[in-house]
């Protein structure tokens, strides 16, 4: 038996009403880039035939856990596990809203025939702007249930951006970084079998100073730190690829023991049909919009996966 884990940036997936407490009125109908309800649902029919489609290279089923990033609120997560290509997976989702100053939030869907969901948290990280006064980010989300027997925890993330420059903003990642290792330690201390699973768009790729601090504080290993190339990755910026998407996990994954889950592999999800296959952008995620520009597409990012064995 095999199983995918995926996560998924949605790149801006806001429903077309607007949000009198949040920053979302890019996503309007009257706006420049012209949200409508029938872009809305578009959209949420072409990420949800990428989900659906998520590991079947390797195995015929769709992802068992998704964790997602850029979702607006419940009814995004309401339309998209009820839509034509996900309806028939029956999943559920878990979502808390966030400060997030956009309004968006992290969320995860899950497979309640194969992950018994137990207990759900949100985590608020505490980060200050210049001015000493609260900057608002989105929060960790925290996922424990069972999964064949064995607990299991999954961690969504979606860490601060870059936009600041890095000597600005890196350190708000490392924040973020000391905020997983609280989440887990606490996990560890009511359950020491627990097995491990922190994803999310972190901003960073695998070399950079937070994965490092995950990878060597908490002993996870990440599988994605390979991945990455010249060629290759989650998101392409100005030219060069990145893999700020990623997935890690608590080493008891290696578990050779006969009916455990166990780790098989990772991989980008970058189908063909997610790319431009020529022009200026051949190869990159086909977004739905360049700057205002409504291309149709997907997600500036490619989603990954892993995928464990019994």
């Amino acid at each position: 038996m095999k199983y995918t884990i995926a996560f998924y940036n949605l790149e801006n997936l806001f429903d077309y009403r607007n949000d009198i407490k949040t920053l979302d009125d890019d996503f309007l109908p009257n706006a420049e880039k012209q949200w409508t309800k029938r872009r809305y649902y578009r959209k949420i029919e072409r990420v949800s035939r990428v989900i659906s489609q998520i590991g079947k290279s390797s195995h015929e089923t769709s992802p068992v856990i998704v964790g997602l990033a850029e979702v607006e609120n419940k009814k995004v997560l309401h339309d998209l596990v009820n839509s034509k290509y996900l309806k028939q997976e029956n999943y559920r989702y878990v979502h808390f809203s966030s400060l997030d100053e956009r309004g968006i939030d992290v969320a995860l869907l899950y497979n309640p025939e194969i992950f018994c969901l137990e207990k759900s948290e949100s985590h608020k990280i505490k980060l200050l702007d210049e001015n000493g006064k609260n900057d608002y980010t989105r929060d960790i989300l925290s996922v424990r249930g069972i999964m064949n027997s064995e607990p299991i925890c999954f961690i969504v993330n979606h860490w601060p951006s870059r936009r600041e420059g890095i000597p600005i903003s890196e350190p708000k990642r490392l924040i973020a970084a000391e905020k997983n290792k609280e989440i887990i330690n606490h996990v560890l201390q009511e359950e020491p079998n627990t097995k491990v699973m922190v994803m999310g768009d972190f901003n960073d790729n695998p070399y950079n100073a937070s994965l490092k601090f995950l990878e060597k504080e908490l002993q996870l290993f990440n599988p994605m730190a390979t991945l990455l190339s010249y060629t290759k990755g989650s998101l392409n910026y100005r030219g060069k690829w990145h893999l700020f998407d990623q997935i890690l996990f608590s080493t008891n994954f290696f578990n050779t023991e006969t009916d455990k889950l166990q780790f098989d592999g990772a991989n980008i999800f970058d189908a063909p049909f997610l790319k431009y296959d020529k022009g200026r952008f051949k190869g990159q995620p086909v977004r739905t919009y360049v700057g205002d520009k409504y291309k149709n597409g997907y997600s500036d990012h490619f989603p990954v996966y892993v995928i464990l064995t019994l």
